[in-house]
């Protein structure tokens, strides 16, 4: 069977030019997978398409016929640090990571075999209130306290990158926004609360439906820091339905009010880090010439 890497992700791996490493992975992807999937003794499905922008997805079953997915994961999207946090939450809020003690982890590939959720059912699939509340409950149960030898990357370094790209963007037009966003980070981190271990890139697509329990979350990009900065994304999920609502910044606010009070996180700080992170996505998305999705992100971190 070939295991050719859908469009999808071929289009966002080459948004960062020159990235030898990820040339690499994918020009020996099919390779990869073939070997994977031979060292587990696994029955492959299909290739999930479209498929996300982080990874290469396989419906697989393993010897006994347990449905499961392989997931190949390139070297910048952290494969390393994602298994860790499954194996860390052992199948608590996040789905389960099913090589934990086997040899298999202890490759240094980007393959990762995980438990299998119902994919094209996530809680967005919900009306809006009760998908948030699913998201919120959903992220609540990865808030905690990472290993004491952890290795994971901290908030403060990943927005340190992020804010050296940001101090890079020479658009006048966005200014004023990157300015409110690198002061709103200065501010946070000089007093950076009570670190925990987040999913790092949580959203409504990324909680899936599932088994064992109602709903789990996938595709962490975990992070060591204040619960705030992970619910910072949920606040802007479902943008385009916000920008097109005549009351879309009130809808946004009244939403950030409710996820701080219902997760018990300070309302300002969650204002400041969703800021942050809406000026740091849609300045990003402005370099890789995602135009829409730049005027989205930045309108939303205008009404902030």
């Amino acid at each position: 069977m070939a295991f050719e890497p859908p469009p999808r992700l071929v289009r966002a791996l080459g948004e960062v030019p020159g990235d030898a490493d990820t040339d690499d992975w994918l020009r020996t992807l099919p390779e990869l997978a073939e070997r994977a999937v031979a060292r587990r003794e696994l029955t492959v499905e299909r290739v999930q398409v479209p498929g996300g922008r982080s990874s290469l997805v396989l419906l697989v079953r393993l010897k006994d016929g347990t449905p499961a997915v392989l997931k190949l994961v390139p070297p910048r999207s952290r494969p390393l640090s994602e298994r860790a946090a499954l194996a860390h939450w052992g199948g608590l809020g996040a789905a389960r990571l099913l090589d934990a003690d086997s040899d298999a982890a202890a490759d240094a590939d980007g393959v990762l075999l995980v438990e299998r959720l119902q994919r094209d059912v996530s809680v967005r699939s919900l009306p809006e209130a009760k998908s948030m509340l699913e998201a919120a409950g959903t992220l609540r149960r990865l808030w905690v306290a990472p290993p004491s030898d952890h290795r994971f990357e901290t908030v403060a370094e990943r927005t340190g990158r992020q804010a050296d790209a940001l101090r890079a963007a020479r658009d006048p037009e966005v200014a004023p926004l990157v300015d409110a966003a690198l002061a709103a980070r200065e501010a946070l981190l000089a007093d950076p609360g009570e670190a925990r271990l987040l999913h790092g890139t949580f959203r409504q697509s990324k909680v899936l439906a599932a088994e064992r329990v109602p709903w789990l979350a996938v595709g962490p990009d975990p992070v060591v820091g204040e619960c705030a900065f992970d619910l910072a994304r949920l606040v802007r999920d479902r943008v385009e339905d916000l920008i097109a609502s005549p009351s879309g910044a009130a809808v946004a606010r009244r939403r950030l009010k409710r996820l701080a009070e219902s997760l018990e996180v300070d309302q300002e700080r969650l204002r400041g880090w969703a800021l942050f992170r809406a000026v740091e996505s849609g300045v990003r998305a402005l370099r890789v010439g995602r135009a829409q999705d730049a005027e989205l992100l930045l309108e939303f971190a205008s009404w902030l």
